[in-house]
């Protein structure tokens, strides 16, 4: 198993909401599990694609993060240049549900956020 990664917050019980950071956690990861949802497989190169600001060296680290904890799957083939894929274990596709979720919840305050910024812009009009 892994070194923890982030700091516990005191739990008596410990809390699943924690458990479920510790894994999924971090700037790309909700990237890069949507991504893998929505296309099943991706090549490196095409991961990358997403952020061009993104380094490969932090994208290395959050597919060996997620490797690590058995969500992502890495077919590395033996040919040059080098080829390797990224898919979804089958214990990472039990996180399909939670991230539609999470893209439902996120869609929805995106557009309350657009909404309250309009808002605003036409209050402002209103009062010069």
């Amino acid at each position: 198993m892994r070194k923890q990664r982030y700091a516990r917050y005191p739990s008596a019980s410990g809390c699943g909401v924690e458990a479920t950071l510790e894994v999924i956690g971090g700037k790309w990861k909700g990237l890069l599990l949507h991504q893998l949802i929505e296309h099943d497989t991706q090549r490196f190169g095409e991961l990358q694609s997403l952020k061009p600001k993104l380094s490969a060296r932090i994208l290395t680290a959050q597919l060996q993060e997620l490797e690590e904890d058995g969500i992502v799957v890495r077919k590395a083939f033996p040919v040059v240049p080098p080829k390797v894929e990224y898919s979804l274990s089958d214990y990472g596709k039990t996180l399909v549900p939670l991230v539609r979720m999470l893209q439902t919840w996120g869609d929805a305050d995106q557009q309350r956020r657009n909404e309250k910024s309009l808002e605003l812009k036409l209050e402002n009009r209103e009062s010069r």
